[in-house]
This record gives C-alpha cells, sequence and structure tokens, in this order.
C-alpha cells in the first residue's frame, strides 16, 4: 500500500515544485500582455487584414454575379 502511495504522491510533489510555480508565472505573464491591447504594429498588421478580407470578399461577389450570369445552375454543381 506505501509503495502505490509512494508512486502516486512522488509526481504530484514534482510537479507541485517546478511545474505548477512556471505555468502560473507565464499565464499571468501573458493575461498581461493581453490586457496592455494591441502595439501600434500589431493594429496596422489587424488593419491590413481587414482590408483584404473585406477586398476578397468584393471579388468573390463579383465571381458569384458573373458566374449566376454565365452559368445559373454552377451552384448545384458539387
Amino acid at each position: 500500500m506505501e509503495g502505490i502511495i509512494a508512486i502516486v504522491v512522488a509526481p504530484i510533489i514534482i510537479f507541485m515544485i517546478f511545474v505548477a510555480p512556471i505555468w502560473l508565472i507565464m499565464h499571468y505573464r501573458s493575461k498581461k500582455q493581453m490586457n496592455q491591447g494591441l502595439t501600434r504594429e500589431e493594429y496596422l498588421t489587424l488593419q491590413e487584414l481587414a482590408d483584404r478580407a473585406e477586398k476578397m470578399a468584393d471579388r468573390i461577389n463579383t465571381l458569384e454575379s458573373i458566374l449566376d450570369a454565365e452559368a445559373p445552375q454552377w451552384r448545384n454543381k458539387v
């Protein structure tokens, strides 16, 4: 019985001494960085991606309207 307890307790102790503190430090460090918001560079990148997505959506709508005019059954084909 004592052997089984030692097998279970040893990994828990190792986890609590080594892994848990590092895990907590990294967790709260990332929370602190998230609360600071986006940097100027990240905001510009996000804005550029949003602009690209908007242009792509316009292109897709244009292509769909062309396909609707040229081949009305294209949506039914798989």
